[in-house]
């Protein structure tokens, strides 16, 4: 699978992929480490900054056979700098969830609440 690093002009399609605007989308990019998946076609992407020795997957958006390849994104930069890393799932998204527990993150306990639903929270010490 093709990744490569988001460009602002990918931010209409992220925004597609999330339902949320395309000035948002464009702010992640350029505020965060964001990697789309799928080249041209993008078809899912990731995103991750990292505080106080830990990596934080901010958001991951597409199809369940892209979660592994993006979930290696963070995890790569993770290891390359010994850090820490996590993430939150929402309850729902069984196929994140899954995804996380292949790539082998713990699941730690509830996370916040997101727009009314729960989470789980994942980590990984490296």
């Amino acid at each position: 699978m093709e990744l490569r690093d988001a460009v602002e002009a990918d931010a209409e399609r992220l925004a597609s992929l999330t339902d949320a605007p395309q000035d948002v989308m464009r702010n992640l990019v350029h505020d965060r480490t964001v990697r789309v998946a799928g080249g041209e076609d993008i078809t899912g992407f990731v995103s991750f900054d990292a505080r106080e020795q830990t990596v934080y997957v901010t958001q991951i958006e597409g199809t369940a056979d892209v979660y592994p390849d993006l979930l290696e994104e963070p995890l790569r930069f993770a290891r390359a700098e010994e850090m820490d890393i996590e993430l939150f799932a929402l309850d729902s998204e069984a196929d994140l969830r899954e995804a996380a527990l292949n790539a082998g993150f713990q699941e730690i306990g509830p996370g916040p609440r997101f727009e009314g639903e729960s989470t789980t929270r994942y980590r990984l010490e490296l």
